[in-house]
Formats: structure tokens, C-alpha cells, sequence
């Protein structure tokens, strides 16, 4: 094999070691947004339901929320009804 030949075969092996460490740096970054995202739905749900519990909140407040936090993220998904929902049934049946 020629030097240049070499080289190449080295330069792909290392091309392709790069492809894989980017994958997986890749894989743990969305996994790490994910927990952390879970986190964070699991204490507003947390939060929600101490609120209502404690200071009697409704739903008009809880839509109003939805509304506020919307407005000021709005490239953020994750605040709609059923989210919301999904956030107090969770906190709910973690502490159940």
C-alpha cells in the first residue's frame, strides 16, 4: 500500500470514529433537554397543584398561566391544556 493509500484508510477510520463521537454527543445532549425538560414539566405540575390546594386556584388561573408563560416563550412548546394536564396528572401520581 502507498503511503497516500494509507493516509486515506487512516484519514476514513478517523472520519468515521468522528461521525460516531458526534452521534453519541448528540444522543446524550437530547437526553439531557429531555430529563431536564421532564424536570421542569414535573415542577410547574408540582407547583399547580400546591397552588390550588393552598390558595384555592381554578383553571382561569391555571389558563392564564398558559397564556403568560406562552407569551413570554414563544418559540417554547409544552403549555398547552393538555400539557398542562398531563404536567398536574403526573406530579400528581408521583406523589400518590
Amino acid at each position: 500500500m502507498t503511503n497516500k493509500n494509507a493516509l486515506m484508510v487512516d484519514y476514513a477510520a478517523w472520519l468515521t470514529e468522528l461521525k460516531q463521537r458526534i452521534q453519541s454527543a448528540q444522543q446524550r445532549a437530547t437526553l439531557s433537554v429531555n430529563r431536564e425538560l421532564v424536570l421542569l414539566y414535573w415542577q410547574i405540575g408540582h407547583d399547580i397543584l400546591k397552588r390550588q390546594h393552598i390558595q384555592g386556584w381554578g383553571a382561569r388561573v391555571v389558563e392564564q398561566l398558559a397564556k403568560d408563560l406562552t407569551a413570554t416563550f414563544p418559540d417554547m412548546r409544552g403549555f398547552s391544556r393538555s400539557n398542562r394536564m398531563c404536567m398536574w396528572t403526573f406530579n400528581e401520581a408521583w406523589l400518590e
